[in-house]
């Protein structure tokens, strides 16, 4: 069985979606490991209410696809997500109707309406060993994380890995942030939540990607695939290829290389399809400096001096673009350290106390943040 499966998908019409997913499943087994009577949870990416030619979140042709071929082997499907913002039925509703979910139900799916949260013990966890979920997932005899391929400015990458950030209810996402604010560990962190819920499949919906300032204020980039795994961290890392990412400047696949879930290359992994068919060399990413740590041993004076300099030189921290700006308060309101005020009608980061988790960055309707590198960074690194 191959670790990762890559087809073509053209567009998001029925019929092609139903081929592509038929042709991206069966070299893993297909369904036939569903029953009758099963509950199956296909844990989509809905991070904000965006159309879903905005390309910021799971496509409902892709869903209601999938959910037709779970009903028909007798399964109950649910899907759902918690995204950024209150976890309760009126603020999900508008997510639901802007990204086109009722389809979902039409096809005889079910959207979540359990707004519950549960509490979880995972003392295996690397450094998320209690956590509170999302609580639809409960009682799943089998998660389907149904992502989609964006870039992201903290991890550089969302895809497979990422999207099980959404277990977390959307509210207490921003205390995540300030708990873990160095990438690596708010990427261990993910790592811990795939580790508990252990997805059955990942699947990618990278038929019309967002490049540029992802994962909600980017642009839709047609790439025309689909991808899946048993494991989101192998697909990440044929995706991070994809978008000309190195696996060093994805905090997620580090911490998968950590535990020994990856290889530390794409060419160890046995991929079905060409990769390079699906390579996008002008893909727009966001350049997050990830991959230049500059500790040093941190015994040394001199040593820890030089890693602070190197570190405010390429560390990146969100920027506001003032034209675009319109003081809506949003980044103010879901900043978990509380560091952006609003003056003049314009948002106003404290330098200081920023934890740079991009939160604003992610959530800004306007899409008036953005990821910003000094100069110097620009130059040295490209």
């Amino acid at each position: 069985m191959p670790d990762v499966v890559l087809t073509s998908c053209v567009d998001y019409s029925a019929s092609e979606v139903e081929r592509a997913l038929t042709r991206v499943l069966e070299p893993l087994g297909g369904l036939s490991w569903v029953k009758p009577g099963m509950r199956i949870v296909i844990k989509a990416n809905l991070v904000t209410f965006l159309k879903p030619e905005r390309a910021a979140t799971t496509h409902p042709s892709l869903l209601c696809a999938l959910v037709g071929m779970l009903t028909q082997r007798g399964a109950h499907v649910v899907v759902g997500d918690s995204p950024g913002g209150l976890y309760n039925a009126a603020f999900v509703k508008r997510v639901y109707q802007a990204t086109g979910m009722e389809q979902v139900e039409q096809a005889g799916g079910h959207l979540n309406w359990d707004f519950g949260h549960s509490p979880a013990e995972y003392p295996e966890g690397k450094v998320c060993r209690q956590f509170t979920y999302t609580s639809y997932l409960d009682g799943a005899d089998a998660i389907i994380n149904f992502c989609k391929l964006k870039t992201h400015g903290m991890m550089a990458m969302t895809c497979g890995a990422k999207n099980l950030f959404g277990a977390i209810p959307g509210a207490m996402k921003p205390e995540y942030h300030f708990r873990y604010p160095d990438p690596r560990d708010f990427a261990r962190m993910i790592v811990d939540l795939d580790e508990y819920f252990q997805p059955r499949l990942t699947i990618v919906d990278g038929v019309t990607c967002m490049e540029g300032n992802g994962p909600t204020g980017g642009t839709p980039r047609h790439v025309g695939l689909l991808a899946a795994s048993e494991s989101p961290h192998k697909v990440d890392l044929v995706c991070a290829k994809l978008l000309g990412l190195r696996r060093e400047e994805v905090p997620t696949l580090e911490a998968a290389l950590e535990r020994g879930l990856i290889p530390p290359a794409v060419e160890e992994l046995t991929v079905q399809g060409n990769v390079e068919d699906f390579v996008v060399p002008d893909f727009q990413r966001i350049e997050t400096g990830n991959g230049h740590l500059f500790e040093g041993d941190g015994k040394k004076l001199s040593s820890r001096l030089r890693g602070a300099l190197m570190a405010k030189v390429f560390s990146q921290k969100p920027k506001v673009i003032k034209h675009d700006c319109v003081g809506c308060g949003v980044c103010r309101d879901i900043c978990p350290a509380k560091t952006i005020r609003i003056e003049k009608g314009k948002a106003v980061i404290d330098r200081e106390n920023c934890i740079r988790c991009f939160c604003c960055q992610e959530f800004c309707p306007k899409s008036a943040m953005v990821v910003h590198r000094t100069w110097v960074a620009r130059m040295l690194v490209k």
